[in-house]
């Protein structure tokens, strides 16, 4: 069996993200949207903007800047044109995936429109009714927010004369969401305006209903794709599968020999390396990380890849915050170097950096030179005048000089 040092493993995983690709020297257009979509498969989905929303950072971490509205429009805003390429879909969590790749996940809807399933139960127990009415709204009315189809519905009386509770009509929309009935065919300021499947996608996807065993062995397939070389459980994650199908699904692929199995060194686990990777001699990459970047999202992958053990502390208090409350690593070359805590302060007009704290072992002043370059560049991207960077860290104070 092959065996790989941690080095080339690393160079191995960029390199199938996309971070080993030639610089784009033209605007970036939906030829780069789709180069990325190829490497990543999907864009995680996140409420947090004290920054940047979740499904942008990606693109701009590989591609550079670029216009959001690229994103928005190949997602929620089609023209003939400009037809839809993404659509919603619970995949790594709430995720914009290709068209083509909502078949793939109809054996998850058929899981969730089970009516045996706890939170569904509950639901026709609690408002039994409900899910007829919001279907029978959603096809008068939609798109419509869950918000909207309250207002809409919640105040119709059921039985003994109560009332839908007004939160029970969103987890119905959601439910029916998850269910594959409906999907969502625009947002606007993020929320999203909820349609029937079969007025937002075209007849051909919504045709396609491959056997569970099928679709999961090509969603492992492209998890391997996409992650270059990963253990099972890295497989496993990516699509937020059960360790049984995953297990089943990379057997197979093993026997077909779409996946290689090889030896990481430090890696306890068996580890699998795609086909198609490749292992470039070097990676030149700089770029900002956004907490649900593929790259990283599976933590323990990230500590066992980059020696990097990072946790989001949103929600710890902030005395208890070790860097920060929305913390970017920054990867230079092929190593995590530095996390940056960031915050879009759109009313002053900047970037605001207050804190930056560098990684064990780095050359200071080159890293604080390269992520200074790339904060004005976010910053430029933002549409903000420039970068403030505070106290808080071991690199803020050279990260002062250069930004």
């Amino acid at each position: 069996m092959r065996t790989i040092d941690i080095a080339a493993a690393r160079r191995i995983a960029l390199a199938a993200q996309g971070f080993a690709e030639a610089p784009v020297h033209s605007g970036p257009g939906r030829r780069q949207l789709r180069r990325v979509l190829h490497r990543t498969n999907l864009l995680q989905l996140d409420s947090v903007n004290v920054a940047v929303r979740a499904h942008y950072m990606p693109l701009f971490s590989r591609i550079g800047g670029y216009d959001r509205s690229l994103l928005d429009d190949a997602a929620w805003h089609p023209a003939p044109r400009r037809p839809r390429m993404l659509v919603e879909y619970w995949a790594h969590e709430a995720s914009l995936i290709p068209l083509a790749d909502w078949p793939l996940l109809r054996w998850r809807m058929r899981d969730y429109a089970d009516t045996s399933r706890p939170r569904y139960r509950r639901l026709l127990e609690r408002a039994p009714g409900l899910t007829d009415e919001v279907r029978t709204a959603v096809k008068e009315s939609g798109p419509v927010s869950a918000a909207e189809l309250e207002r809409e519905i919640g105040g119709s009386k059921v039985g003994t004369g109560t009332w839908w509770n007004r939160s029970d009509t969103k987890h119905a929309c959601e439910l029916l969401f998850a269910a594959g009935e409906l999907t969502t065919a625009t947002r606007h300021g993020f929320q999203r305006h909820y349609d029937l499947v079969e007025r937002v996608l075209p007849p051909e996807v919504l045709a396609q209903d491959p056997p569970e065993d099928e679709a999961v062995r090509e969603l492992v397939s492209r998890a391997a794709r996409a992650l270059g070389i990963a253990t099972e459980p890295d497989l496993r994650d990516y699509y937020r599968l059960s360790p049984e199908r995953s297990r089943r699904a990379v057997s197979e692929l093993v026997e077909q020999g779409e996946l290689r199995p090889v030896a990481v060194e430090g890696w306890p686990d068996p580890v699998y390396m795609h086909r198609g990777a490749r292992t470039p001699r070097s990676v030149g990459a700089r770029a900002l990380l956004c907490p649900f970047d593929p790259l990283i999202w599976f933590r323990p992958r990230a500590e066992r890849l980059f020696g990097f053990r990072y946790r989001i502390e949103i929600y710890v208090p902030r005395q208890q915050r070790e860097y920060g409350y929305y913390v970017f690593p920054f990867l230079l070359d092929d190593r995590i170097v530095a996390r940056v805590d960031l915050k879009a302060d759109r009313q002053a007009g900047v970037l605001r950096v207050p804190g930056a704290f560098a990684e064990p072992d780095v050359d200071r002043g080159r890293v604080a030179a390269e992520l200074g370059v790339v904060l004005r560049e976010m910053a430029d991207w933002l549409g903000l005048d420039g970068v403030v960077v505070g106290e808080h860290g071991d690199l803020a104070a050279g990260l002062r000089s250069t930004a």
